[in-house]
């Protein structure tokens, strides 16, 4: 099994698995509070019999993952560390061949990670595969930092095609609308009209818009989808607990 981050919807998992011990991987796309902060209350990974394998991005300190991880949990601002996490945890770096051509095997799966741009510390986004079926993950990504773009909405910057290139399900950041770009892109994020193009100029099935706006309601995020009706790509919203079969 293979888990993409680890915000609090992370404590979903032990229910589909019945509360079975984890086994299986976790790959982190960069070390924010909203990506990491379901470690601790993972309860089917914090068990006797669970092995977990988490790798994060390379650090530009050289930092090991586990200490990394140790800067937001540990005391005083969390009772325990992450090596006090019951069963069998590793924690690692990506190693070099997630960055490679070819990629990383992952159990049966194979995962290529490329860096992106986002704002406060180095970030990845994935592209797995099991050889029929192929999903691209880019969760937070600021390409206007890299230039505007054709569109003003940023740069389809070489990594983000990659990752995207051909896949059946794209998830992409899209926290912003255009509109809202001058004032919020600081904080490190896409417009969901960015997340379309890139879909749609990289060959991408679907594109699953995600990371909405906190105060976004549901009713504004289906008025967003909505404004992609005559899109040449079929386009949804993330919304919790929703399962696309590929």
């Amino acid at each position: 099994m293979l888990l993409l981050d680890a915000g609090t919807g992370i404590r979903r998992v032990s229910s589909l698995l019945a509360n079975r011990p984890f086994v299986g991987t976790i790959l982190l796309t960069h070390l924010h509070w909203d990506h990491v902060e379901g470690i601790p209350f993972f309860a089917s990974g914090d068990r006797d019999g669970a092995q977990v394998r988490l790798f994060l991005p390379p650090q530009d300190d050289g930092a090991d993952a586990e200490s990394v991880l140790a800067r937001m949990m540990s005391p005083p601002l969390f009772p325990i560390r992450p090596g006090e996490l019951r069963g069998q945890w590793t924690f690692d770096v990506l190693p070099p061949e997630a960055f490679s051509a070819t990629g990383m095997a992952v159990g049966r799966l194979n995962v290529v990670a490329r860096e992106v741009p986002h704002k406060g510390g180095r970030t990845v986004g994935y592209r797995v595969t099991d050889g029929h079926s192929t999903v691209g993950y880019i969760p937070d990504h600021c390409p206007t930092v890299i230039g505007p773009g054709p569109d003003g909405w940023g740069a389809y910057h070489p990594a983000a095609l990659e990752l995207a290139q051909d896949v059946d399900v794209l998830f992409h950041d899209a926290q912003l609308v255009p509109e809202e770009l001058a004032d919020q892109a600081f904080f490190g994020h896409a417009a969901a009209d960015y997340a379309v193009e890139l879909g749609r100029r990289a060959g991408a099935h679907k594109v699953v818009l995600f990371h909405h706006r906190p105060d976004r309601t549901d009713d504004a995020v289906d008025h967003m989808v909505s404004r992609f009706s005559l899109s040449s790509i079929d386009v949804v919203a993330a919304a919790e607990a929703t399962v696309f079969v590929l």
